[in-house]
């Protein structure tokens, strides 16, 4: 039951017993006349007449009810002074009774009583009650907070939010018992913590080694069909056939293992390192297993930043591109800034429609002419390119080329 509950019912108990207790109060209630004060009264009242002063005016000082043996109404107003039971008194002068003199005594103590029963009914309920309060706001910040709390706890434990601690109270009577919950949701915490983390570490796992095992199998195929050219016999076209077909499944395969990686992850792992700018002269030698390469300018010495891997991962995926759609030489030069080197390689191609350019580092965006080429791609080169280049300080431009043909143009930083 909720403390609110608890605490009108207690409110509607305390009222009802009052009501009833104000209603008892004077029905049987005992009390006492001052017998010598009224006689006391009495002798000033009987002074004063003697003396000749007004009736109503002692009536009103005194309280009291006086009539006199003269009145044509005193048996009648004697009879009723008997009636109300009041106090009468003999009104005499020289021994003679002259009249009666009434105190309604009674009643006034009665009514004094009863209003003094009252107060003291209204103070003893009010301090019952307050005192009633405060135990109720005792209970509940002592001890019903503190489960309130847990509820509100564990709600939020149930809903996978494990960054809302459970703070304890300097006063927690139930302090080691919010401690035992809070420690729980650190655990909990840190479990889902490493969990994420080994979800992750799997996911860059499986995205490194699809997009990596991609760079040899393009190879494997390139050498397919340059023995397709060079050789004629029969016996090794059939199994060169049978090496290219099988090469396009792996790739296939690992393609579709790599989006899905992807789309989990969003992103690969970079980590770029101080390297010497000599290292790109060994990735362009491992280009002319793609076609011919003409370098016009020798590279930059220098120290660069940058992730070996993926430098070399994003120029294997700019240049089997441009061979792939192309179908032309690729040309390499040099560019030397204060803070970057710029390696541009370009093709004589037919380039890319102007339109579709700022939209060919999205992910999964083929362009017109390679959708329409009947050639296998994913779109997902020129999106990594882009982002590793990012992750390691430099850049990734993207044009078409003055006389024809596109150029790729690699920002590599300097240290």
């Amino acid at each position: 039951m909720k403390i609110r509950i608890i605490a009108i019912i207690y409110t509607v108990l305390i009222l009802g017993c009052g009501l009833f207790l104000w209603n008892s109060i004077g029905k049987k209630t005992a009390y006492k006349i001052n017998m010598l004060d009224l006689n006391t009264k009495c002798d000033e009242i009987s002074g004063k007449l003697s003396s000749g002063t007004d009736i109503d005016a002692l009536e009103k000082e005194y309280s009291c009810d006086i009539v006199l043996l003269s009145d044509d109404n005193y048996e009648s107003v004697n009879s009723y002074f008997i009636k109300e039971d009041m106090s009468v008194f003999d009104y005499m002068e020289d021994g003679v009774i002259k009249g009666k003199i009434a105190f309604n005594a009674r009643t006034d103590e009665h009514e004094a009583l009863v209003r003094n029963s009252q107060s003291q009914l209204i103070t003893m309920l009010a301090l019952i009650y307050a005192a009633g309060m405060i135990l109720l706001v005792i209970i509940w910040y002592f001890y019903i907070r503190p489960f309130n709390k847990l509820s509100s706890f564990a709600a939020n434990v149930s809903k996978g939010n494990l960054d809302a601690p459970l703070n304890m109270d300097k006063h927690n009577y139930f302090g080691a018992f919010t401690e035992s919950f809070d420690r729980m949701r650190e655990e909990l915490k840190q479990s889902s913590e490493r969990e994420a983390a080994a979800n992750r570490s799997k996911q860059e796992l499986v995205a490194e080694l699809s997009h990596d095992i991609k760079t040899p199998v393009a190879t494997i195929k390139a050498t397919c069909e340059v023995m397709e050219i060079k050789y004629k016999d029969p016996d090794v076209q059939e199994k060169v056939s049978v090496i290219k077909s099988k090469a396009q499944s792996v790739e296939h395969l690992v393609d579709n293992m790599f989006r899905a990686a992807l789309d989990d992850l969003d992103e690969l792992k970079v980590t770029p390192r101080e390297e010497s700018s000599l290292i790109i002269e060994d990735m362009i030698k491992d280009l002319r297993f793609y076609g011919t390469v003409e370098q016009t300018s020798p590279v930059p010495e220098c120290l660069i930043l940058v992730d070996k891997l993926r430098l070399e991962q994003v120029i294997d995926n700019i240049a089997g591109n441009s061979f792939k759609y192309a179908g032309t030489a690729l040309e390499v030069s040099y560019k030397t800034e204060p803070d970057n080197i710029r390696m541009i390689l370009s093709d004589r191609g037919p380039g890319v429609p102007e339109k579709e350019l700022a939209m060919l580092t999205a992910k999964f965006f083929r362009g017109s002419e390679a959708s329409s080429s009947g050639k296998d791609g994913s779109g997902l080169g020129l999106y990594l390119a882009s982002r590793f280049m990012e992750k390691m300080g430099g850049g990734l431009e993207l044009k078409n080329r003055e006389g024809g043909g596109f150029t790729a143009e690699i920002i590599i930083k300097k240290v």
